[in-house]
């Protein structure tokens, strides 16, 4: 079982709210806006995007890796190194 699936709802609301971001991104070009105010807009959605990565990333750890852990053994290990490569994708984005 997934470890956000408490939140589930809440997650599938916020990526909505963020695929009309884009959407929206999407009209501020083909409407020719200012620059900035699409760059502005990138970095809402970046930051959006950022926010869900961590919301999961913090249910990731305290469920899937805490149990994994807790049973001990190669999954635990598996588990500790998949979430040190998530990590370390979400601080090079």
């Amino acid at each position: 079982m997934a470890g956000y699936v408490n939140n589930k709802e809440d997650y599938l609301n916020r990526l909505r709210r963020i695929e009309g971001q884009v959407r929206g991104l999407q009209r501020m070009i083909e409407r020719d806006d200012y620059c900035i105010d699409v760059l502005t807009q990138v970095s809402a959605a970046t930051k959006a995007l950022q926010s869900v990565a961590l919301g999961l990333l913090d249910e990731h750890l305290s469920h899937c890796v805490a149990d994994a852990v807790a049973s001990g053994g190669a999954e635990a290990e598996e588990k500790v190194q998949e979430a040190s490569a998530a990590i370390a994708r979400l601080v090079r984005s």
